[in-house]
């Protein structure tokens, strides 16, 4: 075996190494949440040690940040596919479709959202602007139902409304708080938009 077929493989078996490490890493989140996340338990399920790890990611925030990565680029793309043919019922799919996924990935989310950097280092900035990108999704369907307002208020009023139909869910899905029943939560954020949209001038989807 020569030397450029020696690195490949050795590419080859890091990439896979690599991946290991984030689906487990990615399981462990999702079934039990961020709290329940140690390195140790990631290196021994992976086979490999802890330094290995850290090799791999630069340090343990590294393993969470790419986790989280890959979660709000699931999100976004699911936001990206809800038609857009009507921009009422677009902000209402927006709303369903974030429900929805929040419903089957609650712990991913909230690693998202919960994740504090060591040594009080500041949050990547690309993964917080992918989380505004998402929340800014509310935009388009705005400027349409509202194309007399202008552009910063449109923007406040995107986030507003991401904002509060996230709180409305990650409320409604908290279990230590008594979670609320799947087809109750979906009223609830249904009857929010009703309400905010009549404030506006807008006519709720029926």
């Amino acid at each position: 075996m020569n030397n450029v077929q020696e690195e490949s493989l050795w590419h080859q078996k890091k990439s896979r190494r690599r991946l290991q490490i984030l689906e487990i890493a990615r399981g462990i989140i999702a079934s039990k949440g961020l709290r329940s996340l140690k390195v140790r338990d990631v290196a021994e399920a992976a086979g490999c040690s802890v330094g290995s790890v850290y090799n791999e990611f630069g340090d343990f925030d590294g393993v969470i940040l790419t986790v989280n990565r890959g979660t709000v680029q699931a999100l976004t793309a699911r936001l990206r596919a809800v038609p857009a043919e009507d921009p009422v019922g677009q902000l209402y799919g927006l709303a369903e479709t974030y429900l929805e996924f929040f419903s089957a990935n609650a712990n991913l989310l909230r690693s998202l959202f919960e994740h504090r950097m060591e040594d009080d280092r500041p949050y990547p900035d690309d993964i917080l602007q992918m989380v505004m990108d998402a929340f800014a999704l509310m935009h388009p369907p705005l400027v349409r139902v509202l194309p007399h307002a202008d552009d910063v208020k449109i923007a406040l009023l995107s986030r507003t409304l991401f904002s509060a139909v996230h709180g409305i869910i990650s409320l409604g899905l908290e279990e230590r708080m008594v979670a609320v029943p799947p087809q109750m939560l979906r009223q609830q954020v249904t009857q929010f938009l009703d309400t905010h949209l009549l404030g506006l001038g807008i006519r709720p989807a029926r």
